[in-house]
């Protein structure tokens, strides 16, 4: 494949630009050259343009739909095409692009397409630092094709844009267009003298504005603001955003928090100003291709090495099929291993981040299959570690506090810009097919705490501010830390302990309460253990890890490769378990006169994702007895139910060996009256 070329000098590249333009000769041999590329690499595109045209004519009607009328150009393609004419788009895309156009309308009409316009959308640019950009573009980038990838912050509303205006000169009578000007905020300016083609110039300064229904020409127009991808910054580089401007058939395609790449033209812009004052010239995007990322994935690899890891996992559970329970405790005490113990804490965090299987039923309803987690914890238990340990480990993650880390906070706001309203997304939206990090939860706005049981369960946002009336994707895990208001009483429930409603209590899956007592002998383990770690030993091996610890790097990709590859079904013995471990929670509590607003159906559906999730953190497809009694043991260690089993403590907690975990599933079959399934 031929090189494209490089942007490091600029004199050399403008040489190079003229060189390539001379070899072409005229606009019609370049138009030529592309009808050319698009009849050889993109003829089943033309066909369906000329399919669409014929079922238009068929149909009686004149106006087809922007979205069909497109022809998408992979840049590769071109690149081993013709890499003269593909250097040639990158280096001025505003010429070409118009030229690629027309050379696809005069295709699509020689094949019967009726000469309509056709969009081109330019895709899968050189993975080059010249034309694919982790950061947002600035100044020296102005006129270029470049790729940018980031997160929808804000949506502008869906407006109508004249671009074109016609004029009749009152002198020679001639008629005119008038482009709207781009860079002055798509500004149609009136003219100030004649523009009209004919044999004298005309120096008249009087025009009449054109009636007819082609004097003017109008196109979908939005404005977008696409922020950098946080997980790609070094640490402290604050996120940029840069304005995207969207035309025809790609308006309306993205919403507040999806994950984008825009292919387009970077572009100058400005308002007029007054004389002597200083214009505020701002750089934006127009895109020429916008794609939406159905799901969040982890960091691109390359495929063999993908491959290469997925063999490695089928291996690692081939060799641990004998000891499956110390198999696991490698991989979640391979976890924040800078926190000694917390065994339990990090188990919820592994399966909250790989979550369980999402249903939707023949009615519509669905039922959400992503987890909740809430760490409520003295201070110095590592709640904020695991926090910041869970964000990294998910391929897309918010970190932010109960307060919010913007003018949105965790929801989504309504602002004015520009004279129009704008909907700017918050750290829930933004954490959309990811994981949202709180910190300091109990510090959340009461304003928001309505707001955010709808995002918590349904896992959508509804919002009804300003005229705008919508609803955005909120499709995350949120996982989330704070203190007891005052010193923690065990004798009264959570809702007392933390000052939280009772409904947003009951959407977290797990509430594990994290109490700092005196134990002597885990005081020394944790003293020792933070010794050897300050003087740069390697601590004490006390987690029961029966293999070398896992890296951040791979532990990244077994969840995401788990998530996507494993729907795990519930066998009748798993099923069995939870519910008849559900009926006990329920009996309980109602015995006992406590507030069953944690042991609703809610309750339930927590315990399913949970041995789901468990299944999928084990390699299987099938939800056994073992993944029910482990969803149990985390319930239990939450302290608001133990009744089945004693003494679990998610702080002062190892990582029980086989033969531990076989004898505390015995215990609680017992406990359960489900002897007979030992």
């Amino acid at each position: 494949m031929a090189e494209v070329v490089r942007y490091d000098d600029t004199a050399s590249q403008q040489l190079q630009s003229q060189q390539l333009e001379a070899r072409f000769g005229n606009d019609a041999a370049v138009v030529g050259a592309i009808q050319l590329f698009l009849q050889n690499r993109c003829a089943d595109q033309l066909d369906r343009l000329q399919t669409s045209a014929n079922r238009a004519v068929e149909d009686d009607t004149t106006n087809t739909e922007e979205t069909d009328a497109k022809v998408v150009v992979d840049m590769h393609e071109l690149i081993g095409f013709n890499h003269e004419l593909a250097t040639l788009v990158l280096e001025s895309p505003v010429r070409y692009l118009r030229l690629f156009e027309q050379a696809a309308a005069a295709a699509a009409s020689g094949r019967g397409g009726g000469g309509a316009k056709v969009a081109v959308r330019i895709e899968h640019l050189p993975n080059h630092p010249a034309c694919t950009r982790t950061r947002v573009p600035g100044s020296p980038d102005v006129g270029r094709l470049v790729c940018v990838s980031g997160t929808v912050v804000r949506t502008g509303l869906f407006k109508m844009m004249e671009t074109r205006r016609r004029y009749r000169c009152t002198r020679c009578r001639g008629s005119f267009d008038v482009q709207a000007e781009l860079e002055q905020y798509n500004y149609l300016a009136r003219p100030t003298r004649c523009m009209a083609a004919g044999l004298e110039p005309c120096q008249s300064t009087t025009f009449d504005q054109l009636s007819e229904d082609d004097s003017t020409e109008c196109v979908d127009y939005q404005e977008i603001k696409v922020q950098e991808q946080a997980e790609r910054l070094s640490l402290g580089s604050i996120p940029r955003a840069i304005a995207v401007l969207l035309e025809g058939g790609l308006v309306d395609v993205a919403k507040s928090g999806d994950a984008v790449t825009v292919t387009g033209t970077v572009v100058w812009r400005w308002r007029a100003t007054a004389v002597g004052d200083r214009p505020d010239i701002a750089v934006a995007l127009r895109a020429c291709s916008l794609r939406v990322h159905t799901h969040c994935a982890a960091p691109s690899t390359e495929q063999s090495s993908e491959s290469e890891a997925h063999a490695q996992f089928r291996r690692y559970w081939a060799d641990n099929a004998e000891t499956p329970v110390a198999a696991r405790n490698t991989i979640v005490s391979s976890l924040c291993t800078q926190v000694h113990g917390l065994f339990y804490a990090k188990l919820a965090v592994a399966l909250t981040l790989i979550g369980g299987v999402a249903r939707t039923d023949p009615s519509g309803l669905r039922v959400r299959g992503d987890g909740h987690l809430l760490l409520v914890g003295d201070p110095g238990t590592a709640k904020s570690q695991l926090l910041r340990h869970a964000a990294r480990l998910a391929p897309r993650a918010v970190l932010t506090t109960g307060v919010g880390s913007t003018s949105a906070g965790l929801t989504v706001s309504a602002v004015k810009d520009g004279g129009e309203w704008q909907l700017e997304a918050g750290a829930l939206v933004l954490a959309d097919r990811g994981v949202c990090c709180i910190d300091e939860f109990g510090s959340i706005r009461e304003a928001e705490k309505a707001t955010i049981l709808e995002a918590m369960e349904q896992q959508s946002i509804s919002v009804a501010k300003a005229g705008i009336v919508c609803r955005l994707n909120a499709r995350c895990s949120v996982v989330a830390a704070m203190n007891p208001k005052g010193s923690y009483d065990p004798g009264s429930s959570l809702a007392v302990n933390t000052a939280l409603p009772a409904p947003l209590l009951s959407r977290f899956d797990l509430v594990l309460v994290l109490l700092d007592s005196p134990n002597d002998g885990w005081d020394a383990r944790v003293s020792e253990f933070v010794l050897r770690a300050s003087f740069g030993e390697q601590p004490a091996a006390a987690d029961a890890v029966t293999g070398t610890a896992w890296s951040l790097d791979t532990l990244r990709a077994y969840f995401a490769y788990v998530k996507s590859a494993f729907e795990p079904q519930t066998t009748h013995a798993a099923e069995l378990v939870l519910t008849t471990y559900y009926r006990l929670q329920r009996q309980r509590d109602s015995l006992s006169g406590a507030s069953a607003a944690r042991t609703t159906i809610r309750l339930l559906e927590s315990l399913i994702r949970l041995a789901q999730s468990h299944a999928r953190l084990m390699f299987r497809d099938k939800v056994l007895v073992v993944d029910a009694i482990a969803a149990l043991v985390l319930m239990e260690a939450t302290m608001l139910s133990a009744s089945l089993l004693a003494g679990v403590d998610a702080l002062h907690s190892l990582a029980p060996d086989d033969a531990s975990f076989a004898q505390l599933q015995d215990t609680a079959l017992d406990r359960l009256g489900l002897s007979h399934l030992k």
